[in-house]
């Protein structure tokens, strides 16, 4: 796994920071974008190459679908190459469905679905050219469901939307030696949420405690492993069966 490229969305900070550094101590090369986090891109960028790894820090909104695909070439044009695409930003919000407002409720699409489509056809030729590749996307624990949730709708939907993306990429990439995989968190302590938040959730997860990032990059270094090359079109719940 050595001096590999990977191209990896919201990685200043949470789980795309945790994944970035678990590369980085393999020596991957590593670019990664943000939009707001400089500061934390910074750190990141610092603690990749502490470790042994090559950063890319890049300001990016990969909600426009021409920042997203320029984002990719830059990459390509820096490293030659693109191995792993791992789609890790996820902008969520809490509000009633009634007081959603369409500026709201389309920036939960732009924002968690669409860069998926956009970076998978950036990233998918020069993939298929090598005959090899691995694209991660991020989903939730329970969008499998399809439950009713009055409060994070246009966020639920669109993870229940990259679930089917990635089985459709799935389909579309294997026959070039690449797969697409989903891992789905459940309450993961990144940073993300209140620590009140998780701790009143404790109760409702049968394991009876909240997931660290850790518990997610297992999964991720799995899925980027030879051990993982038959897995494809699936998803990995990281939930401590909760959601399920």
């Amino acid at each position: 796994m050595d001096d590999r490229v990977a191209l990896i969305t919201g990685g200043a900070k949470g789980i795309g920071r945790g994944i970035a550094l678990d590369l980085a101590a393999r020596h991957w090369k590593i670019a990664f974008c943000y939009r707001t986090s400089e500061v934390e891109a910074k750190a990141t960028a610092l603690a990749i190459t502490e470790r042994g790894g090559q950063a890319f820090p890049i300001r990016c909104d990969v909600s426009d679908p021409d920042a997203a695909k320029e984002f990719a070439a830059r990459v390509e044009k820096e490293w030659g190459r693109i191995d792993v695409l791992i789609n890790g930003a996820g902008p969520y919000h809490r509000i009633n469905l009634f007081e959603e407002t369409v500026e709201g409720w389309t920036e939960m699409f732009d924002g968690n679905l669409h860069p998926i489509f956009y970076l998978a056809q950036a990233v998918a030729p020069g993939m298929k050219a090598r005959k090899t590749g691995r694209i991660i996307n991020f989903s939730m624990a329970n969008a499998d469901q399809m439950i009713s949730q009055p409060d994070v709708t246009a966020h639920y939907i669109a993870k229940a939307g990259v679930l089917i993306l990635t089985r459709t990429l799935a389909k579309l990439l294997a026959p070039h030696g690449i797969t697409v995989n989903a891992v789905s968190p459940g309450f993961i302590d990144s940073g993300s949420a209140p620590p009140a938040e998780l701790g009143a959730m404790t109760k409702r997860i049968p394991a009876g405690y909240i997931g660290t990032v850790d518990d997610t990059v297992a999964a991720v270094r799995y899925l980027l492993s030879d051990e993982a090359r038959y897995v494809n079109g699936a998803n990995i719940q990281i939930s401590g069966g909760w959601g399920i």
